[in-house]
């Protein structure tokens, strides 16, 4: 055993900030913490120290916005969201909650409605202030926006919603569903398309309905509407250790065989939210490394854990465009526990890694040189002609996928440094990224201060992902029970039931299961 760092975390019980420590045993970095009132939690950080370790060496402090929300003079972390003075990361993406309905009801979900109480659902008005909120973040404007929810396609003004986003300047806009309605409304995807919705965040636990029962026989009609309408689509798996963990290859498969819709995958070990005993948690538990090495085992060795880099790993590149334009660039100063990720191409029906013709860490290394040049005064135009001439030195043509020039992309996108100069590679390319986002037992407040994952509010503050549906009584459901309305109050003011939301199985769904169910039955008797 060998201490790696100390931080502080919360007590799961009383909430009280207490002192942590990190910890490497049985090669698996462990995070422990003790409260004097409730005693010792030990928790599971990472499955994997070696890719703690490599992690770790791209590890890079981010910088405070220019102008936070004043909540509290001297603000202590976690408990004065807004973001605060010593917040250490601007919004690279910010959720916005436009309803607490949804059409389902998961018992691993972080909210919804029922459980609440109440329906929150923010005006029209409140929707464009939040926009507004995070549009005025100095100095890198947010530029991508979540509607999340709950079931955000449950709103009927969702389409103005959208405009809305991009009335005020939001370039790229994501809708996070469980594609229901975009599977049983053939003109939701179009209508959704046309408003400025760039990316469906779609909702996928499994390639069968044993994994995956919220959407497993809608999904293939939502892929097809999305796919008629040109909306891309990146499939959110909630890996759970016992439950899905076997599906981690095939859900990589199906994205693959899709990719001209499927833009990426980007798995979720579970948050186990909420009070749980130590065995379930240990059951359940499952890390960024534990996904990645299950990933390596049913992909064949097609993707390793070598091809994944933590999302820090790229400010370089944000630093060399910086230093190019002179205007400030987003910057992923993320702690380097959180999110891990790669692209992949496919070539002859197998996949490839980008690890496996790009030399990356060279090239962010000449980028970040680069960098240096242009901010010591050399010409933009002498760096930019090197960089023209030497960019194709860290890319091996013999192995890069047929039709692919990375070169011309990568120097397009360095030239024209916008939102659509890196369309034809994400066109081409399927991203495949892992975030975990924490819960009270691994609860690292080191990894608080560097989230750049937000929500907006209507009250007007910003606040990390892993304060707001983490510690629900401080954030999430203060703020959503002071701007919802009760159910029974709802429910008579728009004449309908909340019941009413949940999804009902359709007559071409029920002759689906019937028809698989008769040949299971039929296949299990041949067995015997």
């Amino acid at each position: 055993m060998r201490e790696l760092s100390q931080t502080e975390s919360l007590c799961p019980e009383c909430l009280n900030r207490i002192p942590a420590r990190i910890f490497e045993r049985d090669g698996k970095v462990w995070i422990e913490k003790e409260c004097s009132e409730h005693g010792r939690v030990e928790d599971l950080y990472w499955g994997s120290y070696d890719m703690y370790e490599r992690a770790q060496r791209f590890a890079h402090e981010g910088r405070n916005i220019e102008n936070p929300n004043i909540t509290k003079w001297n603000p202590i972390c976690p408990n004065d969201c807004g973001l605060c003075t010593i917040h250490v990361n601007h919004s690279a993406l910010a959720n916005m909650v436009i309803t607490n309905r949804c059409d389902r009801n998961c018992w691993y979900c972080f909210f919804f409605a029922e459980k609440s109480g109440y329906v929150y659902e923010p005006t029209l008005d409140q929707i464009r202030e939040m926009f507004r909120s995070i549009r005025r973040e100095k100095p890198v404007p947010c530029n991508a926006v979540q509607l999340t929810g709950g079931e955000p396609t449950l709103r009927d003004d969702l389409v103005e919603i959208i405009r809305i986003g991009k009335e005020e300047g939001v370039d790229h806009v994501q809708l996070n569903t469980d594609g229901i309605r975009l599977a049983t409304d053939s003109e939701l995807a179009s209508r959704v398309r046309e408003s400025g919705t760039n990316t469906v965040y779609l909702s996928f636990d499994g390639t069968t309905p044993e994994t995956n029962p919220k959407n497993h026989w809608q999904i293939p009609r939502a892929l097809e509407n999305c796919r008629d309408a040109g909306l891309g689509i990146v499939l959110v798996p909630t890996i759970i250790n016992t439950v899905n963990d076997g599906e981690i290859g095939n859900i990589i498969k199906f994205a693959s065989e899709n990719i001209d819709v499927v833009r990426g995958v980007n798995f979720q070990p579970v948050s186990l939210v909420g009070r749980i005993s130590n065995a379930e948690r240990k059951k359940l538990r499952i890390t960024i490394p534990d996904v990645i090495l299950k990933m390596e085992q049913q992909t064949n060795g097609e993707i390793t854990r070598s091809d994944f880099y933590p999302v820090p790993t790229i400010t370089p590149l944000s630093h060399f465009v910086e230093a190019l334009t002179g205007k400030p660039e987003y910057e992923f100063g993320n702690h380097f526990a959180c999110g891990m990720a790669t692209y992949v191409f496919k070539d002859q029906g197998k996949l490839v890694p980008i690890t496996r013709f790009v030399d990356i860490e060279g090239l962010l290394a000449y980028l970040e040189k680069k960098a240096d040049e242009l901010k010591s005064g050399k010409s933009k135009y002498l760096v930019g002609a090197d960089v023209l001439f030497k960019l194709g030195k860290f890319i091996d043509k013999s192995k890069q996928p047929e039709g692919l020039s990375l070169p011309k992309i990568l120097y397009n996108a360095f030239l024209k440094h916008d939102y659509d100069s890196l369309g034809d590679f994400h066109h081409k390319a399927l991203f495949i990224g892992l975030m975990h986002f924490q819960d009270l037992y691994n609860y690292d407040i080191e990894r608080v201060k560097r989230c750049n994952i937000h929500y907006t509010s209507p009250d007007g503050r910003i606040i990390p992902f892993c304060a707001f549906n983490v510690i629900p009584e401080w954030y999430r459901d203060k703020i959503q029970r002071e701007y919802g309305i009760p159910i029974p109050e709802w429910e008579k003011k728009t004449g309908r039931k909340l019941a009413d939301d949940l999804f009902k199985p359709d007559a071409a769904t029920q002759e689906a299961k019937s028809k698989k169910r008769i040949i299971e039955t039929v296949t299990a008797s041949t067995r015997t």
